[in-house]
C-alpha cells in the first residue's frame, strides 16, 4: 500500500534512538515520508534524543512526544500512519490493542517482539499458539510473521528470541465489531473448555447445546468459523461483561 504525500511515522519506544535514526534516513529521502514522531515515556531518554537529533527537531523532520504510549493519543499525530517500534515485552499485548483500537485508521505497523508473541498473533486454527490475540489481530488485520532475531543481536541479549511481524489493516465488514470482540474473550475465556463451558453462563446451555461447535474448543474455530458462530447468536452479544 503505498504511502500518501503526508505520511507520518509512529515510532513507539525510540530508547537511544538506533531505529529512529534510520527512520530519519529513510524519511531524509522520501518525499511520501512527512516526519517522524517518537513516543518515549523516560524523561532521562527524551533529553538524551532532543540533544541527539536536534537538527532534524528543527527541521522538522522529527517530533519528541514525553509520554506513556498507552495513554497517548495518537489519532492527532497524522492520517494514516505508519506505526513501528521496538516494543516492550511486558507490555506488547496492551500495545497491540492500542493500535488496533485505531479500527484500521493507520496504514501498517512493523514491529519487533518477543517470538512467542509473533507466533501468538500470526497462529493458524487448531495450534496451541491459535487465542484471543490472535483473533483480535487477524480479524482486522494481514499478520505476517516476517523472520526472526537472535536474543544474541542485542547488548546485553534478553532471555528471549524475537521476531518482526507486520500489520496491514484490513477492510472491517462486521456490523458490530466490539460486540464481537467481546464474544471472542468469552470464547477463549478458559482456552482449554469447550465452548460450551465458555458460553452456557452467558447464553444458557439449551441455546449452546443447539449449536453444531457447543463441543468444540475456540482454538479450533477460524476466525470466519468464529464470526459465522457469532452471528447465529443475534442480539445477546451486544451486552457488556
Amino acid at each position: 500500500m503505498p504511502a500518501n504525500a503526508h505520511t507520518p511515522v509512529i515510532e513507539i519506544g525510540p530508547g537511544k534512538g538506533a531505529l529512529t535514526e534510520e527512520l530519519l534516513a529513510i524519511a531524509n529521502h522520501t518525499p511520501t515520508i512527512e516526519k517522524v514522531i517518537a513516543i518515549e515515556v523516560d524523561p532521562v531518554l527524551v533529553h538524551y534524543l532532543q540533544q541527539k537529533f536536534a537538527e532534524h527537531i528543527n527541521a522538522g523532520k522529527l517530533v519528541i512526544v514525553e509520554g506513556d504510549v498507552l495513554s497517548t493519543d495518537l489519532r492527532p499525530f497524522g492520517e494514516s500512519p505508519i506505526i513501528c517500534g521496538n516494543l516492550p515485552y511486558y507490555i506488547t499485548s496492551p500495545i497491540l490493542e492500542k493500535v488496533f483500537s485505531l479500527r484500521g485508521a493507520w496504514k501498517r505497523a512493523v514491529f519487533l517482539v518477543q517470538a512467542e508473541v509473533a507466533e501468538r498473533v500470526a497462529a493458524v486454527p487448531g495450534t496451541r499458539d491459535f487465542g484471543y490475540l490472535s483473533v483480535l489481530a487477524q480479524v482486522q488485520t494481514y499478520v505476517e510473521n516476517l523472520f526472526p532475531v537472535s536474543r544474541d543481536a542485542f547488548k546485553p541479549p534478553p532471555k528471549v528470541d524475537s521476531a518482526v511481524i507486520r500489520l496491514t489493516p484490513r477492510p472491517l465488514t462486521l456490523a458490530d465489531f466490539d460486540g464481537f470482540i467481546r464474544f471472542a474473550q468469552l470464547c477463549f475465556r478458559q482456552k482449554r473448555k469447550t465452548l460450551r463451558n465458555n458460553l452456557a453462563d452467558k447464553y444458557g446451555k439449551e441455546v449452546v447445546d443447539g449449536l453444531a461447535e457447543a463441543k468444540s474448543r475456540a482454538e479450533q474455530l477460524s476466525v470466519a468459523e468464529l464470526i459465522s458462530l457469532y452471528e447465529k447468536l443475534p442480539g445477546l452479544t451486544t451486552d457488556s461483561h
